[in-house]
């Protein structure tokens, strides 16, 4: 991601709508200035003659303020990594772009594959054994990096080793066969009814009333519901009870840990509604749905983009629990916000920063519950593991053994639970600072990875403030290969543009927390 933002500009202020003009309106005119600028500034938005446009997403500021995401074809081909959004004022005035790509000239790209699309098959199918590759993979641009490639997309899916079922992006070179990179749309936590849950108490939950009793569908938050799969991987049917007393606090009855997964749905849509102004994870008014006894001793939970919806399994018992605690329905349900905003690619610097973003929102959304059964905390997963202890701890995070508590050169190497510490790490110190009630969060050594105590003190802005921040970077700053310095150029853009409504410019707060964890 590249930030470009305009000072001033020479030209005049297109024409807008008229104050008090519909939202519509309004988001057909910010529709309209976006793609005209595209092509009024190609020394921003990277623009040449063989590329085309089309719009994703709007997001409209109430002071009038625009930011319009679009993704980019090149030579009619669907470029990954080339997407961008052009904010503009509430008069009109371009004043950003942010955009993924660095591309250098497009004039080099093969017009040609040299690999033709069954040869590209061949090799995913060989990398990949067991797994089902889809016919007819789509050619594409790969321009994650400075030179744009032709390539093939295919996509592959399977079950992995552990029962997880695996829905993979492979980009193959078109010329010379080789596989760029990969991954997957299966994103994993790495593990007026009564719902009385595993982990949160007795709770409110509004179900449908049926003939025959009730069934635990959600009508106020767009039809949310769960299925059982009773210990299947397909099918299953959706939970229903005769009296609306949704389970007994125990795994002795299956329906306890249904009614922890619709409880962890409805605070998600509530906080995303209530403190975003989203509704639903798609912004659109529809829920997903939850699959709850999925597999048998299966040891994970994950989000799919193809079902829409989230899947927990009980665990084996020895390692996990069922995994249907709140802070990982908030975490999963997190990486649908992404795939229908930023879209960060799921592999390098841009999957930690998915995964942290998921980490970020589900301790939000356990805050936000405010439950005394399972209180807030900067702990992932913890009501989950037997014996004790998380999956992750956004205090430090390599008291895990894995994780990144800084960014080095090297971090977007890791697998994306674990290079997801560095922003973690940042989110705790913008929210809390290097001491609080939730422990003491040393800071690092800048360009190491090593944690030096006592090397600089921070202090918290708070959480709330933390996430509108995040929140803001996410719906219209990042983009699907933002790295951790473009996140840092985000969140700090973010910060001014919120000050007004969040009583102060925390810019340069944002900055020192990135710098904390070595950022610069």
């Amino acid at each position: 991601m590249s930030l470009l933002v305009l000072a001033a500009l020479s030209c005049a202020a297109q024409a807008q709508s008229a104050p008090g003009a519909s939202e519509a309106a309004r988001a057909t005119q910010a529709r309209a200035s976006a793609q005209s600028y595209v092509r009024q500034f190609p020394g921003l938005s990277l623009d040449n003659a063989d590329h085309s446009y089309e719009v994703r997403d709007i997001v409209l500021d109430e002071d009038g303020s625009s930011h319009v995401r679009l993704d980019r074809r090149i030579g009619g081909l669907r470029a990954i990594g080339a997407d961008l959004v052009v904010q503009s004022d509430r008069f009109g005035n371009l004043t950003a772009m942010h955009r993924s790509a660095s591309m250098l000239s497009t004039a080099a790209i093969p017009t040609k594959a040299t690999f033709n699309q069954t040869r590209a098959m061949r090799i995913v199918s060989d990398a990949f054994p067991g797994g089902t590759v889809e016919k007819n993979p789509e050619q594409v641009i790969w321009a994650r990096e400075d030179q744009p490639r032709l390539a093939w997309e295919v996509r592959v899916s399977g079950d992995g080793a552990d029962g997880t079922p695996y829905e993979k992006h492979v980009i193959i070179d078109a010329t010379t066969g080789r596989q760029i990179d990969a991954w997957d749309d299966i994103h994993t936590a790495a593990a007026n009814g009564t719902g009385r849950t595993l982990y949160s108490g007795n709770v409110t939950l509004t179900t449908n009333s049926l003939t025959s009793g009730y069934e635990l569908r959600d009508p106020s938050r767009g039809n949310n519901y769960t299925i059982n799969m009773a210990n299947r991987t397909s099918g299953g049917s959706v939970v229903t009870d005769a009296d609306n007393t949704w389970g007994n606090n125990a795994t002795s009855d299956a329906v306890s840990a249904a009614a922890d997964a619709q409880y962890g749905t409805a605070v998600t849509w509530d906080y995303y509604k209530n403190v975003h102004g989203r509704t639903g994870i798609a912004n659109n008014g529809t829920g997903a749905y939850n699959r709850v006894h999925y597999s048998s001793r299966y040891n994970n939970a994950y989000w799919s983009d193809s079902c829409f919806c989230m899947t927990y399994g009980d665990g084996d018992g020895t390692t996990f629990r069922p995994l249907v605690s709140l802070d990982v329905a908030g975490h999963e349900m997190t990486h649908g916000v992404t795939s229908r905003t930023a879209r960060l690619i799921y592999s390098g610097e841009s999957g930690g920063l998915n995964e942290a973003t998921s980490d970020i929102f589900g301790t939000m959304v356990e805050f936000y519950a405010n439950n005394a059964n399972d209180a807030g905390d900067y702990l992932i997963g913890e009501k989950i593991r037997v014996g004790g202890g998380s999956l992750r701890n956004m205090i430090k995070p390599s008291s895990d053994g894995a994780s990144a508590d800084c960014w080095y050169s090297g971090v977007g190497n890791l697998d994306v639970h674990y290079s997801s510490g560095v922003a973690n790490h940042f989110f705790f110190l913008l929210a809390e600072g290097t001491n609080s009630s939730y422990g003491t969060s040393p800071t690092c050594v800048a360009g190491n990875t090593r944690v030096a105590t006592g090397s600089g003190s921070l202090t918290g802005i708070g959480r709330t403030a933390a996430a509108k921040i995040w929140y803001r970077a996410l719906t219209t700053k990042f983009t699907s290969s933002t790295t951790y310095a473009q996140a840092r150029a985000g969140t700090i853009a973010a910060a001014q543009e919120l000050a007004a409504t969040l009583g102060a410019d925390y810019s340069a707060k944002v900055a020192a927390a990135w710098s904390a964890v070595g950022r610069n």
